[in-house]
């Protein structure tokens, strides 16, 4: 019997709920045009004014793998020192220099 008296609110909940949330999806999708960035607003604009143009970046993420491979020379190095170091940074006390 509980049953019964469940399933319509169920399906109401459904019939509310799942156009809501298609609508506010679709909202944040529709927009005419990204935002643009603090850079491209601001930066590229006054530099612009004062005769100065952006230069490429060093390391740039659109070419291929160098962006992983930079943050697995990083994890490997932290990685590295964080385990070669591990007891002095989790076990071992330091002597107070004071004597107490």
């Amino acid at each position: 019997m509980k049953e019964r008296k469940r399933w319509p609110k169920i399906v109401l909940l459904h019939i509310l709920l799942i156009p809501t949330l298609i609508y506010s999806l679709s909202f944040f999708s529709l927009a005419p045009k990204s935002w643009t960035g603090v850079d491209e607003a601001v930066v590229e604009k006054i530099a612009k004014e004062h005769g100065r143009e952006a230069k490429p970046p060093i390391v740039s993420p659109d070419k291929g793998d160098i962006l992983l491979f930079i943050f697995l020379i990083a994890g490997a190095v932290g990685g590295f020192a964080g385990g070669y170091f591990w007891r002095m940074l989790v076990s071992e006390k330091k002597d107070d220099p004071r004597g107490k």
